[in-house]
């Protein structure tokens, strides 16, 4: 079903629920794993991933359809993740270092994410990244987005995103070696 037949499920009164709950199929793997990408923590993927169709469910009559509809809903759990992570250092009065540190021994104490060590040492290295740069790689690396989409999703232009995947790569690069 594409997104327009999706939307007129959802936005006529009697089909309501049930065109969200084939929004929520469709597209809430996505959303936990780039949720999960960015928390790291299955709860708080989960948690996330909750927000993101409370808030869809919430602002759904005013989407534009200016984008796809999992533009939208990726640029929804983007700011939701950026503001988890944001609320989780202020709650714990932690500097961005210890909720990398705290992050990175989930990653060695979660069996969902008991990858090979190289996967493993990859996710340490983006926990090393500011937030921002982490999920632009993120996007990039693993969902494979192209920028001008990633553009719309985080609001930022395709040149800067490029400069932040080539610095985000670097980082990793010098991380990886020195590891």
């Amino acid at each position: 079903m594409d997104d327009k037949e999706l939307l007129a499920k959802i936005r006529n009164p009697e089909t309501r629920s049930y065109g969200f709950n084939l929004l929520v199929r469709a597209y809430q793997q996505k959303v936990y794993w780039l949720a999960r990408k960015m928390v790291i923590d299955h709860d708080d993927a989960d948690d996330v991933t909750q927000e993101v169709f409370i808030k869809a469910h919430k602002y759904i009559d005013n989407f534009r359809e200016d984008s796809q509809l999992y533009t939208w809903l990726y640029r929804i759990a983007t700011n939701e993740c950026l503001t988890h992570l944001n609320k989780k250092r202020r709650r714990f009065f932690l500097p961005i270092e210890d909720i990398s540190v705290e992050l990175s021994a989930k990653i060695d104490s979660t069996p969902a994410l008991d990858g090979d060590e190289i996967q493993k040492k990859l996710q340490k290295a983006l926990l090393t990244l500011p937030d921002k740069q982490r999920l632009v790689f993120n996007l990039k690396y693993y969902d494979e987005m192209p920028y001008e989409e990633m553009a719309k999703v985080t609001s930022t232009s395709e040149g800067a995103l490029k400069a932040s995947y080539h610095h985000a790569v670097k980082k990793i690069e010098e991380y990886l070696k020195n590891d």
